[in-house]
């Protein structure tokens, strides 16, 4: 397994609930996207705060080194693995 493959399930298991609860507004946002858009935007945003946590994590030590160039290539993997597990991340405001 990968670094980005171990960071991303270490994110996943500390942080089972905000991401369990921003999956299942995810699927009623769907349905209905006017009843609960100002939640889901709050919960989107908790999310987010998370995964650029851990993508820092993640990036921070190569980025001042000679391996600099590869960071944002490993950063691209991680955000892969991120919008495979949760499809609505980047959704804001549509419908």
């Amino acid at each position: 397994m990968t670094k980005h493959q171990k960071l991303f399930q270490e994110m996943l298991e500390y942080n089972e609930d905000l991401f369990k609860n921003f999956k299942e507004l995810s699927h009623k946002y769907e349905m209905n996207p006017l009843n609960i858009k100002s939640e889901f935007e709050t919960e989107r945003e908790k999310v987010l705060r998370v995964v650029r946590r851990y993508e820092n994590i993640l990036c921070s030590k190569s980025e001042g080194g000679k391996y600099g160039k590869f960071s944002g290539k490993l950063a691209d993997k991680f955000w892969e693995s991120v919008r495979a597990y949760l499809p609505k991340i980047d959704l804001v405001g549509m419908k």
